[in-house]
């Protein structure tokens, strides 16, 4: 999110709420990688997924009052108005013979079963444990990039690398991360 805090991004909500066309479009420059990557999981149809993700900045136009940082973070409320959309896309399109609908099985359940909840939580312990064992500032790195949605420039500049660096660092962070997953 391009050095963006929620802070920031509630600021902006809230001059959204106001229609203040400038915060709205830097809203939009800071989430919407996040936003679009979201959107595209559930989908996997990129031209579908920029579709979706014009309704979704809509949705936050039009609801930007509603937001309540007490409840939530900025992101997360954006995200779930993103995801929420595209399983609404997904539902709508998916085909209708029985046993085409299949893409609904491989959407996230909200409410996962205890199994699939247990699962998780290893799956995330592992991946906690296969980023700290890149080493710093690599794993920052990678969580910088796709937890927060930092574009290599940002980082580039953060880091004081230049972007070809950053680019293979990442790319080799992955690598490793997969590796270690994968074990």
């Amino acid at each position: 999110m391009d050095g963006m805090t929620p802070a920031d991004l509630t600021a902006l909500l809230q001059r959204i709420a106001e229609k203040d066309r400038d915060a709205f479009r830097k809203l939009y420059d800071a989430t919407s990688a996040k936003l679009f990557g979201t959107v595209l999981r559930i989908l996997k149809d990129r031209e579908r997924s920029e579709d979706v993700l014009q309704e979704v900045y809509v949705r936050i136009w039009n609801n930007a009052g509603r937001f309540d940082a007490v409840k939530g973070s900025p992101i997360t409320w954006m995200a779930s108005i993103a995801r929420n959309r595209a399983i609404d896309e997904a539902r709508r399109r998916a085909p209708s013979a029985p046993g085409d609908d299949m893409i609904l099985d491989r959407i996230a359940d909200p409410n996962p079963l205890p199994d699939r909840q247990a699962a998780a939580r290893e799956g995330v312990r592992r991946l906690s444990d296969c980023l700290a064992a890149l080493t710093s500032p690599r794993d920052e790195m990678v969580r910088l990039a796709y937890l927060d949605g930092l574009s290599r420039d940002a980082l580039a500049k953060r880091f004081d690398q230049p972007v070809g660096t950053i680019k293979t660092w990442l790319r080799r962070s992955l690598q490793q991360l997969q590796d270690c997953m994968d074990r």
